[in-house]
């Protein structure tokens, strides 16, 4: 075998720039992204795009730009020549999409080129025809309108295993149309279009007036546009500024969507889609994605430009903290979004009102183009339980319930103020409900049906409120009113009892701070959800839409009863004990419990005892019209029990 080393010869400057061609354009769609970018150089705002068989046969591209001088055209397509660069230290503040001059010479050695252009100045347009990147003929003068005319025909004639591999049109067409749309986007004050050949209906339209929203809605649908989050930061440190729209927790695609430019650069970045869809994995399903569209400025002095042939990649500093920064705004924008979840509800139990099947979404994000019917809902954003929906517990009550085996309840309708002499007097005349008959009796000259609810409802409530009765007060204070009710003359034992009307400034001031702290989020949701199981005595489950929920339920039990203490003030109903509970045993009890705390520094027991009984007995007339906790002075017991059953709105 001959060791004869090989000739090392200068290749041909046809060999050398069509390689370059060949890495600079890859595919029709790499031709119109590099032509479209000098449409944007030349401060167009209008950018038509025609294409025969996906851009192999036919790429025909129009601006209304400041167009190419008639001296330019000689070297137009040569390499290495551009107007937006000089020297080598201009790419540290370049601003321009071109500026390696390759672009035009790469499509012309790879196609057959033909240029119109006019200036503002040009009393016409001129025409020339290129090939490998020279100027066949002389430009010609002919009508145009202002602006730049790019024709590229057969492209990749030259490089047949290029042109082989490329032999879906469709597919090619698809790619211009990605590209196209990208551009539109990101350009929103710019009209684009696109079509095929013959074609009078452009597959990509944008007008110049339209938003970004607008142009992802026309290139991406509605299911997009109406669930994007719009996301903005800034960071002097380290010179950037972001803004774009990110779709919400609510929409997800198989594939990721990343639209992605850095000093109005299309490029791509591996890094920071990972970063981001990290982000993500805690509000998507598994093996979906979202819609990301972001557009970084960064300092130029900070950014390489020069690191691709394609310049779909660039490199720039502090590439680790930007990426961070970007992240940690995703996320907080993320957080709390998730009030436009789409699910379906589960068919209605009878007696209930309102569609089966159909699709919800929360109050919040109901817009008229969110309710469309073609809309799909995939399983895991369906919701088959309803909060609403009967259980069987309601049809294991018993019928009836007898007086004697049950303790008996009484609401006291009217009490007078604390600490006041009538007080105790209505607390002495308070006696137990009468029996269902005696109550029918009292009211006979009612209707029947009337008359009938109070037999059916007398053990429930107090009894009827007649000027006869003798437990009737009239309340005259200054900080507890009655509610007036403007039927009260026809009000029977089966009525609701009147509340008072609380004006304590200490008990307002209590309201107002529950209010104040209050979550509409977590109201809506425990006001809504349905319960799955106890985990242990203290935790709990609970769903809430498409939500699993692990419940404190010492800590929710803690807030609720504190809660209804605050909004039932003074308005208790009380449950007559059969048997008085000695309070000294009730005290000594707690003082057994060691959560109690007691030590013997603090005394014996039963003093402490004794003490707690004299202090309760002091407050028996407080403690009875605000919280119906009554005492009886004579056998120092603990009377009655305040019954904390509510069912009130305003409570948590």
């Amino acid at each position: 075998m001959s060791q004869v080393p090989g000739v090392i010869r200068r290749l041909d400057e046809t060999v050398v720039n069509r390689i370059a061609a060949g890495e600079v354009i890859q595919r029709p769609a790499n031709a119109i992204k590099e032509m479209i970018e000098n449409c944007l150089d030349a401060k167009s705002t209008s950018i038509q795009v025609v294409v025969k068989e996906g851009g192999l046969k036919l790429i025909q591209i129009q601006d209304n730009g400041t167009g190419i001088r008639k001296e330019d055209l000689d070297i137009v397509c040569e390499r290495f020549t551009t107007s937006k660069l000089q020297s080598f230290e201009d790419l540290a503040h370049i601003s321009t999409y071109g500026f390696r001059g390759e672009a035009l010479a790469s499509i012309s050695h790879v196609a057959h080129v033909t240029i119109t252009t006019k200036t503002a100045d040009g009393k016409c347009a001129y025409r020339a025809h290129y090939s490998d990147g020279k100027l066949k003929a002389p430009p010609k003068p002919c009508a145009g309108n202002q602006g730049t005319q790019i024709t590229v025909e057969d492209l990749f004639y030259n490089i047949s295993t290029r042109r082989k591999a490329l032999k879906n049109p469709s597919e090619e067409y698809g790619k211009i149309l990605e590209v196209v749309g990208r551009y539109s986007i990101h350009n929103s004050g710019i009209s684009f279009s696109v079509k095929k050949q013959g074609e009078t209906v452009a597959d990509v339209r944008t007008l110049p007036n339209a938003t970004t929203v607008d142009n992802i809605r026309s290139i991406f649908g509605n299911a997009v546009s109406r669930e994007l989050i719009e996301v903005e930061c800034e960071d002097k440190t380290l010179a950037f500024k972001m803004n774009g729209y990110i779709s919400n927790a609510n929409y997800s695609v198989k594939k990721c969507i990343f639209l992605l430019f850095i000093n109005h650069r299309l490029v791509e970045s591996t890094s920071l889609r990972k970063a981001i869809e990290t982000v993500y994995a805690a509000y998507l399903p598994k093996n979906t994605h979202p819609f990301l569209y972001l557009s970084l400025e960064i300092s130029p002095q900070n950014v390489d430009v020069n690191v691709h042939p394609t310049k779909h990649e660039v490199h720039f500093l502090h590439e680790d903290s930007i990426l961070e920064r970007v992240q940690q705004h995703i996320e907080s924008r993320l957080l709390g979004s998730n009030a436009s979840r789409t699910y379906f509800t589960q068919t209605l139990l009878p007696g209930l009102t309102g569609p089966s099947g159909e699709a919800v979404k929360s109050a919040a994000d109901v817009t008229p183009s969110s309710t469309g019917s073609g809309d799909k809902v995939y399983a895991y954003q369906m919701v088959r339980t309803d909060c609403r929906e009967q259980k069987l517990d309601a049809f294991l009550q018993p019928a009836s319930k007898s007086l004697s085996s049950q303790p008996q309840a009484i609401v006291p309708e009217d009490r007078t103020d604390a600490f006041g002499s009538e007080a105790r007097q209505q607390d002495e005349e308070m006696l137990e409900l009468p029996a269902p008959s005696e109550v029918a009796a009292k009211h006979q000259s009612l209707e029947e049906d009337t008359a009938e609810r109070t037999s059916d409802l007398s053990e429930k409530r107090g009894p009827p409120s007649s000027p006869g009765n003798p437990r009737k007060r009239h309340r005259e204070s200054s900080d507890v009113e009655m509610v007036e009710d403007a039927n009260r003359k026809e009000m029977t034992a089966a009525c609701i009892p009147r509340r008072r009307i609380i004006n304590l400034t200490s008990v307002l001031t209590l309201q107002e701070e529950i209010s104040e702290r209050g979550h509409e989020t977590l109201r809506e949701m425990l006001h809504n959800h349905s319960f799955v199981g106890c985990v242990n005595p203290q935790w709990a489950l609970a769903q809430h839409q498409t939500k699993l929920y692990l419940l404190n339920t010492t800590k929710l039990s803690e807030e609720l009863f504190y809660q209804i203490l605050i909004y039932d003030f003074a308005n208790f109903g009380v449950l007559r004990l059969s048997e008085p509970a000695p309070l000294f045993d009730l005290a000594m009890l707690a003082l057994d419990s060691p959560e109690s705390g007691w030590t013997e520094e603090d005394g014996p027991k039963e003093g402490l005892a004794e003490y707690i009984v004299e202090f309760l007995k002091k407050k028996a007339e407080m403690l009875a019209d605000y919280f119906s906790l009554e005492i009886d002075e004579v056998c120092d017991s603990h009377f009655s029990a305040s019954i904390v059953v509510s069912d009130k709105s305003q409570v948590l």
